[in-house]
């Protein structure tokens, strides 16, 4: 009898919880407290939104140092793919009136998490956010989609050329509408077109290692893009 409770509750919480992603696929609730405790931008703060999934909300859980003491936001939220993103753009990039976006997005899409999607309607998705920050005078600053080898979660779906070539798409957006690209994937990618593995611990997601590589790269575009903003 007891087994049954606890398979019919189990039931009850999957439904629960599938429910609750129908309503709110992209996400919306994630930041909305956030958001709306967050003052506008003072006269002369320089803000910067970074918009992505894990590996983007992992990189203030993993070094908060980063963030603290400077007009970053992080709005990452684990797992979700670009057409989610796209979504809740307005909500946690545009009404945040930043000065500069970080777009780190599109491993997950190669996941498959919300279902299969070819790439180019992947790059397409992240060139319509970087279209949106435009018309709202928000400076985009483009990022390589990080190397990964096989996906812990949906094994066998071979990432690697994948990766190789959703970002070919995307450096070439970048170069043809003059906008700041981040490599991150040049200095971290190992001979299978995996992540190396002093760099992460489950080869998709960086460490304090691999966040202490892409953190420079990062900050460098941002200071040139706030240096030409001026």
């Amino acid at each position: 009898m007891q087994y049954k409770i606890a398979i019919f509750a189990m039931v009850v919480t999957f439904f629960s919880l599938q429910s609750s992603y129908a309503q709110d696929w992209a996400n919306l609730s994630r930041y909305q407290k956030e958001n709306a405790q967050l003052a506008a931008p003072k006269s002369r703060e320089q803000r910067v939104v970074f918009m992505g999934n894990s590996i983007t909300e992992g990189w203030l859980k993993t070094r908060p140092e980063f963030f603290r003491g400077k007009s970053y936001i992080n709005r990452g939220i684990s797992g979700q793919t670009t057409s989610q993103m796209v979504l809740r753009f307005r909500e946690d990039v545009i009404k945040l009136q930043p000065k500069v976006v970080v777009v780190l997005a599109g491993i997950n899409d190669i996941a498959e998490n919300t279902g299969p999607i070819a790439l180019d309607a992947v790059a397409g998705n992240i060139f319509s956010m970087a279209e949106l920050a435009k018309e709202n005078n928000i400076k985009v600053i483009m990022c390589t989609v990080l190397p990964a080898f096989d996906f812990p979660w949906r094994p066998g779906l071979v990432p690697g050329p994948k990766v190789v070539a959703l970002n070919a798409m995307l450096k070439k957006y970048a170069n043809d509408h003059n906008l700041p690209f981040v490599d991150y994937y040049s200095p971290m990618v190992n001979s299978s077109l995996g992540l190396k593995s002093e760099l992460g611990d489950d080869g998709v997601h960086p460490n304090n290692a691999g966040y202490t590589i892409m953190e420079p790269l990062v900050e460098a575009a941002i200071a040139k893009v706030l240096k030409q903003n001026k």
